[in-house]
C-alpha cells in the first residue's frame, strides 16, 4: 500500500513483481491501476495480462481511466473567505525573485510571498482562516510575470491543502481575478487549483462567498 502512494519510479518494479503473488496481488493491481508514471515498464505489464489476471485488470483500469473517474467530484458549491490584492499581482510578488534562493523549499520560500507588496499579508490571511473556510486569492490582475511555478507553489502553501504522503507540497486552493494570466491559470490548474476569471470589483478581503462552479455563479 505504501508503495502504491508513490507516483511513479522506483516502485513500479516491485509493484509489478507482487502481481506474482496472490495475497499481495490485489493490493498492487489497485496501486498499479492508479500509477500512470510507468515509462517503459508499461509493457512489462501488457506482456504480464497474457497469462496474469491482476496485470489483465491494470491495462483494463488504465483503459477506463478509473485513476480518473475515482477521485472525487468537484464540489457543487464552494465557501471561501476572500483574501484581496488590489490591482496586479505579478509572479515576482508572490515569489520574490530576490529569495529564488529558497524556491525549492516550498514551506521556506512561500514565507516570501507579499513581503514587498503587503507587508501584513501573511498575517492577514492566518487571521482569516480563524473563519472556518477556506482561503481565495482574489486580485484585479493575477498572475503577470514568469516565476509561475514557485508563484503558484506560495499561493497554494498558503491557502492549499496537504497531499497525501507528499511532504511540504500542497494542492486545491481558488484563485478569483478579473484577468489572469493566461499561463499562470494553466500552472495553476495542473496544481490541482480552481482558477476563475471574473468580475471581482464588489470583492473584499474578509468576505465569505460561495462558488457554484456547475452554475457559473459566486454569491456574495
Amino acid at each position: 500500500e505504501l508503495l502504491g502512494t508513490m507516483m511513479g519510479g522506483y516502485n513500479i518494479t516491485p509493484l509489478i513483481d507482487l502481481l506474482d503473488d496472490e495475497v499481495t496481488a490485489p493490493t498492487a493491481q489497485h496501486a498499479l491501476s492508479h500509477t500512470l508514471l510507468v515509462y517503459d515498464a508499461y509493457y512489462d505489464i501488457v506482456e504480464k495480462s497474457a497469462d496474469n489476471h491482476y496485470a489483465k485488470k491494470v491495462i483494463e483500469s488504465w483503459a477506463e481511466a478509473e485513476w480518473f473517474t475515482a477521485r472525487p467530484a468537484l464540489a457543487e458549491a464552494i465557501t471561501v473567505t476572500v483574501f484581496k490584492v488590489a490591482g496586479e499581482t505579478n509572479t515576482d510578488d508572490l515569489s520574490p525573485a530576490t529569495e529564488a534562493w529558497s524556491r525549492p523549499d516550498i514551506p521556506l520560500h512561500a514565507k516570501a510571498m507579499l513581503v514587498n507588496r503587503q507587508s501584513e499579508g501573511l498575517e492577514q490571511i492566518e487571521q482569516l482562516k480563524k473563519a472556518g473556510h477556506p482561503i481565495a486569492y482574489v486580485g484585479d490582475v493575477v498572475g503577470t510575470g514568469s516565476s509561475r511555478k514557485s508563484a503558484i507553489n506560495s499561493v497554494l502553501w498558503h491557502m492549499g491543502q496537504d497531499i497525501p504522503f507528499v511532504p511540504n507540497k500542497r494542492q486545491g486552493g481558488v484563485i478569483l481575478g478579473g484577468n489572469i494570466a493566461p499561463i499562470f491559470f494553466n500552472t495553476a490548474e495542473d496544481s490541482g487549483a480552481l482558477p476563475i476569471e471574473c468580475d471581482v470589483q464588489q470583492l473584499n478581503t474578509g468576505d465569505v462567498i460561495t462558488i457554484y462552479p456547475y452554475e457559473g455563479k459566486i454569491v456574495n
